[in-house]
């Protein structure tokens, strides 16, 4: 399997556990956009080594295999920030995230938010047009890419949490931008020459 097909393995998986998000207000429209999916998520993933898309896909198969919804514990995970209220009823449902676990994931996010606020200041219309970038714009009908990263993340198995800690470490301290090189990926999906193109065009 190629890395490519690697990739497509994996959003087939989100997918079809993303199809089987059950929301407190019936089935969302982006349930129904297969198209807008596939290019979310493959512009994360084509960024990312093959030992770390390996590692996500076996997550995502492990819990497949006993009937857990991986999308389901990340959309709940991030209602502790946005629905402080109906988090405290579905909690205990929850796997427990550790506090180890939980420092991990906020060095990784605040490498993350540095990222998009650096994304942000060179491209304001395409930043606009994305998520609010801070937790502390979270609310019932807002996530920010601060809330979403750090859901996505206390779904990953402590190996995946590693791989992609590492792969975050190696970028930053190459002076590298994992925002921007998704934001570049996904442009050139939706047929933009570049970033810049893109900007032009909002």
């Amino acid at each position: 399997m190629n890395k490519l097909e690697l990739v497509e393995s994996i959003v087939k998986l989100e997918w079809e556990a993303f199809d089987k998000v059950k929301n407190e207000g019936g089935r969302a429209d982006c349930q129904n956009d297969f198209e807008t999916f596939n290019i979310m998520r493959k512009s994360q993933y084509l960024n990312w080594e093959e030992e770390l898309l390996e590692s996500w896909r076996d997550d995502l198969l492990d819990a497949k295999a006993v009937g857990a919804n991986l999308i389901t514990y990340k959309y709940g995970y991030m209602m502790e920030s946005t629905a402080p209220a109906e988090f405290e009823k579905i909690k205990d449902s929850m796997p427990a995230v550790s506090d180890a676990k939980r420092a991990i994931i906020d060095q990784i996010v605040a490498i993350s938010v540095g990222w998009m606020e650096e994304f942000a200041k060179e491209y304001p219309k395409l930043a606009g047009n994305a998520r609010s970038i801070h937790t502390a714009e979270d609310n019932m009908y807002n996530t920010s890419s601060e809330t979403y990263l750090r859901g996505e993340l206390m779904t990953y198995s402590d190996k995946t949490l590693v791989l992609y800690g590492r792969f975050i470490a190696a970028l930053a301290s190459e002076g590298k931008n994992l925002n921007r090189m998704a934001m570049e990926k996904t442009v050139e999906l939706y047929g933009y020459q570049s970033l810049d193109d893109a900007e032009g065009k909002m």
